[in-house]
């Protein structure tokens, strides 16, 4: 096992009901302006953002409002909210939302602690980040598990770059969740999530020469409770405990429990945020469409582990490393299927893509050929076009 600092200080308030407790939350961080962070009309039409407000109130707590952010957050967005933080004089950012409103919020935290400082330049960490605003969040999503993460992703819509920070200042004081919230999300969109979150795992999971065994029995464990809630969750919104525990994995996944003692990969994320950052696209989808071909690309390097992988979760035995491996590929991506996700390109109705296309993809996610991907074996970018290529053609 190899050294780690584990670092996990954001306080969980789970549970039926909680959300009633947000201005509680706020006024043990000293947060007196609180702007709110939010995305598109549900948390006005369901109620959610006026029951919020309510706590705020009961608390003497000051706010304003700032929605309309979109999934992939775009940075100028992050940037006009930088702004309207500086000009109210918000000393705490709540999110109420999933993934984007929490990465929009932790980006405006940052900007709004160092005004002056471009946030593409902290995104680029061309400027040092030292110090941000406190924020929590209010989950409604089980999904990017930004909400104990370190990390946080912006869209940079002038290049077509699709990047994230990993710092600790990226970590929110309190995530308040409570699964009732997520009971009228539509299907595809707790489908998504649920690829969000086992990619979270598998990402961190499928790293070379790795003698982890305690680390990997959580991923394992993790990746199990996802498989059989996952399913439930998606067939039916309103099962309380198929969504708490899709909820919950959601968060255990991102904030590094499931890849203490070993490096992390998210090779497969690359791939995603490419696709994402060129057509819009739901970010699970993204990686449901591109996970089955960097499998089969890369498994033979590392057989052993995708066999591990097949027995302990999949539960494959009986048969010889090859071939549980690659079941154990073919079980996971028909387990995509089974939630109705995208398993190739195609799938995800943009087309089949052109060569010119793929290697634009291809060079995005090496940030233009200089970065090489995956631990398993070294991706360059003509081994990551051959895997775009892959699922052009699936």
């Amino acid at each position: 096992m190899q050294n780690f600092t584990q670092y996990t200080p954001t306080e969980i308030v789970f549970g039926s009901k909680t959300h009633l407790q947000a201005g509680i939350e706020v006024k043990k961080w000293n947060g007196h302006r609180v702007l709110i962070v939010y995305g598109g009309g549900s948390v006005v039409k369901s109620g959610l953002l006026e029951t919020i407000e309510n706590a705020l109130r009961e608390e003497k707590i000051t706010y304003e409002e700032f929605g309309g952010v979109k999934p992939n957050p775009r940075l100028a967005y992050a940037e006009r909210g930088v702004q309207k933080a500086l000009e109210f004089g918000a000393d705490f950012i709540l999110a109420v939302g999933g993934g984007s409103s929490i990465d929009t919020a932790k980006a405006i935290a940052h900007g709004a602690a160092n005004p002056g400082t471009k946030l593409w330049d902290i995104w680029t960490q061309k400027v040092p980040l030292t110090r941000s605003l406190p924020m929590g969040c209010v989950l409604t999503i089980a999904a990017a598990g930004s909400e104990m993460s370190s990390s946080s992703v912006l869209t940079n819509e002038e290049t077509g770059e699709k990047s994230g920070i990993t710092t600790v200042f990226n970590r929110p004081k309190f995530a308040i969740m409570n699964p009732e919230l997520t009971f009228t999300l539509p299907p595809y969109q707790i489908a998504c999530g649920v690829v969000d979150i086992m990619m979270h795992t598998l990402e961190r999971y499928f790293i070379p020469n790795q003698k982890n065994q305690m680390t990997d029995e959580i991923a394992e464990g993790l990746l199990r409770v996802m498989i059989e809630n996952g399913i439930k969750g998606f067939k039916n919104p309103e099962d309380y405990d198929a969504m708490s525990e899709i909820m919950w994995c959601g968060s255990l996944s991102h904030n590094d429990l499931t890849g203490l003692g070993r490096e992390k990969d998210f090779c497969v994320h690359k791939f995603g945020h490419a696709l994402g950052a060129k057509y819009d696209l739901a970010h699970g989808a993204t990686l449901s469409a591109m996970w089955g071909s960097w499998a089969e690309y890369v498994y033979r390097f590392d057989v052993d582990r995708f066999c591990h992988y097949g027995q302990k979760v999949w539960g494959i035995q009986g048969k010889d490393a090859v071939e549980t491996a690659r079941e154990a590929i073919r079980k996971t991506v028909d387990y995509f299927r089974s939630l109705e996700m995208p398993v190739n390109l195609k799938e995800l109705e943009i087309g089949t893509l052109s060569d010119d296309t793929l290697m634009e993809l291809a060079m995005n996610a090496t940030k233009g050929g200089t970065v090489k991907l995956s631990k398993i074996k070294e991706l360059d970018v003509n081994d990551v076009y051959q895997i775009f290529q892959s699922a052009n053609g699936r």
